[in-house]
């Protein structure tokens, strides 16, 4: 199987969950992303097409804390920076877009912490 084949097939996959989920101004989506080497998280309000907070591994905030690696170790304190950031904005339900990643993993340890920082998904 070639990169052009693999990637295809993980838009495929991100596209088929990105039509069932949408997020709305009382419920914005959550969306995050793993690449090799960070993690990214935003609240995205669908209908305005606004992001209304984000935080990454790359944000001063995060660095500040120790190596910020895409491990589960990190993907556990950007889940509680990233709900800490929601919170702080009134965004307390949100819906989860994990953009075609199987949920297991840093994804899986991502979305508890964010439960654990006061999220409702």
């Amino acid at each position: 199987m070639n990169i052009q084949n693999k990637q295809r097939l993980a838009n495929l996959r991100r596209l088929r969950i990105r039509r069932k989920v949408v997020g709305t101004p009382e419920r914005p989506r959550m969306s995050v992303k793993f690449t090799g080497q960070h993690i990214y998280v935003q609240f995205i309000d669908d209908a305005a097409g606004a992001t209304l907070a984000s935080t990454s591994t790359r944000s001063k905030e995060v660095r500040s804390q120790g190596p910020a690696k895409a491990n589960v170790d990190t993907a556990k304190r950007i889940g509680v920076i990233a709900a800490q950031a929601a919170v702080a904005k009134g965004l307390k339900r949100v819906v989860f877009d994990r953009s075609g990643a199987r949920y297991h993993g840093k994804v899986k340890a991502l979305a508890d912490a964010a439960r654990e920082g006061g999220l409702d998904f």
